[in-house]
């Protein structure tokens, strides 16, 4: 389970927004569909989910329509504050939503669809692990108007995998992804980097077998170790040895170079899409976050976000569930940051991005740091100086977080 909650001012019980919040009808509007149960708990782990065990009384098979009725009520406060938009795109993450019937991801959607609108060619997309997906899944959720199956692949070395207490068979990844592409639908495979015990030539050999696959979009992560996860536990003990921040960082340019030789052009940090003359295969969801649009989370531990108001709900499925049968909000709390940390997030977001932060972004009394950044090969000087926007380097990418606070602190 992920850690506690963000401290905040108390959130309604009705979920009504702030009087006066200023919600511009032209803002991209998203939607995140949280499906928090997992048969069995990674180790490297902080998300907020719950295998079975842990649920204290919440009913998977009851999930769906608790989180309608949250759907119903988010229509109702909009309704309130003239803030309905067609949604430009969906996210059913976790968790592992295909633990769910394909029914039940069908009628969230349907659900979400009816409340908000959709628009024409919007991006739906649901998290899979390998194990859960075959022909009739992969079917159901394209006829339900899903678009994109991101599948955890995570690795093709079964000590790698077994290092992150992962559990699907790597043969089954490609079946997943076969199932996918024959019901018509784009392909996203997750990579992690940097599990104890992963040497370059394991993760050489995963980076293989995900090109192997012909997916439209992979995402490489580097692994971190959280808090209270069972792999910090191993490590605090000696069980297992810490990431090498130079092997990651060995891992994370053969990757870079990999992709960019097979024809995926970086976007963000830690995301690759293939190139394409019909358009790109980005993730819009997550550049919606990126780039600081609205979006309402729906589920247990779920953030949202619209004109700059954050809220998040509470984290059990049992408190979710409850809440909303007395007919209340789920939200446990919100805040609307002020101007400075509203700067550091975009900061902190946009500069991760290959399009680049406008330098006009940051606070003037740091704009001058560009130029540092320039001369320590971290920041394009063609972008920087030509189009006024802070581009990373490949050696930008690697220290993006120093970038952040040279440009912040």
């Amino acid at each position: 389970m992920a850690g506690p909650l963000p401290l905040g001012d108390p959130a309604p019980p009705d979920g009504r927004l702030p009087a006066g919040l200023d919600i511009d009808p032209d803002v991209p509007f998203s939607v995140y569909l949280h499906v928090p149960f997992c048969r069995v708990r990674c180790g490297y782990c902080d998300f907020n989910t719950y295998t079975a065990t842990e649920l204290r009384g919440a009913r998977q098979d009851q999930y769906a329509d608790t989180l309608i009725r949250e759907i119903d009520l988010a229509r109702t406060v909009l309704d309130e504050s003239g803030a309905v938009r067609p949604m430009d795109t969906v996210f059913f993450g976790g968790g592992t939503p295909t633990l769910l019937p394909p029914g039940d991801l069908a009628r969230m959607l349907s659900a979400a669809s009816d409340a908000f609108g959709i628009r024409d060619g919007a991006e739906v997309t649901v998290e899979a692990n390998p194990d859960t997906v075959m022909a009739r899944i992969a079917e159901t959720l394209r006829d339900a108007g899903v678009t994109r199956l991101s599948i955890g692949m995570q690795s093709a070395v079964p000590k790698v995998l077994a290092a992150l207490d992962r559990t699907h068979r790597p043969e089954n990844v490609r079946t997943a992804v076969q199932s996918a592409r024959d019901a018509g639908l784009d392909v996203s495979v997750d990579l992690i980097y940097g599990a104890p015990g992963e040497t370059l030539a394991d993760w050489e050999r995963s980076l293989e077998a995900a090109l192997e696959l012909e997916p439209d979009h992979i995402s490489a992560y580097a692994l971190i170790i959280e808090d209270g996860t069972k792999l910090a536990r191993q490590i605090r003990r000696g069980e297992v040895p810490a990431p090498d921040d130079d092997l990651q960082a060995d891992m994370y340019e053969m990757a870079d170079q990999r992709l960019a030789a097979a024809g995926f052009d970086w976007y963000e940090v830690s995301n690759w899409a293939r190139r394409a003359s019909t358009g790109s295969h980005a993730s819009r969801h997550n550049l919606a976050y990126w780039r600081g649009f609205d979006w309402w989370g729906f589920g247990p531990g779920a953030h949202s976000h619209v004109a700059g108001l954050r809220w998040w709900n509470v984290k059990h499925p049992a408190a979710y569930a409850q809440r909303l049968a007395l007919g209340e909000s789920p939200a446990a709390g919100r805040e609307q940051p002020d101007a400075r940390a509203r700067t550091l997030e975009r900061v902190l977001l946009q500069s991760r991005l290959a399009e680049g932060l406008p330098i006009a972004d940051i606070a003037t009394s740091h704009r001058g740091r560009v130029a540092e950044l320039i001369s320590d090969g971290l920041v394009d000087a063609a972008s920087a100086l030509r189009e006024r926007r802070v581009r990373l380097t490949l050696r930008g990418r690697l220290l993006a977080d120093a970038v952040v606070r040279a440009l912040t602190e």
